[in-house]
């Protein structure tokens, strides 16, 4: 029987379930490595990935979007001029019900109301507006790393846009990306 599709545990419907005290056998994460490219080096621009809507990712939403901005990168710009981190860990634990399918099963199975089920994946938990995937690259590869991140938003369950972190006010009136919110110093792309 295979995985339901991951629209199924999109909604934050429940309280979080975190307390491995009751889970037997935790699943693993997919989620290989949380940092990639050059971990300490110093970068003039920071772009993020911020999701615009309530909701829960589950691990191999994470896992694809890592790698389908990760390859990116290492083919365009090069694995030292850049750092990719994702941010929401995977914390929260699904569950499922599992019953029976196939032809007949309705008679063989009611199902019970408000079941337990058992552990079948790990999700994080994302607030509206908050950052999904964030990169550090120099100016010369502005254009790049948001190609990057426009590749790994479609694999994630939420709507999502490209903010500049941190950038000089000089650069970004040069390069022509609009003007800055009152609020804070990040830039809205997207």
């Amino acid at each position: 029987m295979g995985k339901r599709p991951g629209q199924c545990y999109r909604e934050c419907d429940r309280p979080a379930f975190t307390r491995k005290k009751y889970i037997h056998r935790q699943p693993p994460s997919r989620i290989v490595s949380f940092d990639m490219g050059n971990n300490g080096g110093i970068f003039e621009v920071e772009l993020s990935l911020i999701g615009l809507e309530r909701c829960q990712i589950r691990h191999q939403a994470l896992e694809a979007a890592r790698i389908a901005s990760n390859r990116h990168m290492t083919k365009t710009v090069g694995r030292k001029n850049y750092h990719l981190r994702i941010r929401p860990k995977p914390f929260h634990f699904l569950r499922e019900n599992k019953m029976i399918s196939g032809a007949g099963a309705d008679r063989v199975q009611d199902g019970m109301r408000k079941a337990w089920g058992k552990v079948i994946g790990v999700a994080a938990r994302v607030k509206p507006k908050q950052a999904l995937i964030t990169v550090r690259t120099d100016r010369q590869h502005i254009k790049e790393t948001m190609v990057a991140l426009k590749k790994a938003a479609p694999k994630l369950p939420t709507p999502c846009k490209i903010v500049f972190d941190k950038i000089d006010p000089e650069l970004r009136r040069k390069l022509g990306y609009g003007v800055v919110r009152k609020k804070g110093a990040s830039l809205v792309m997207g």
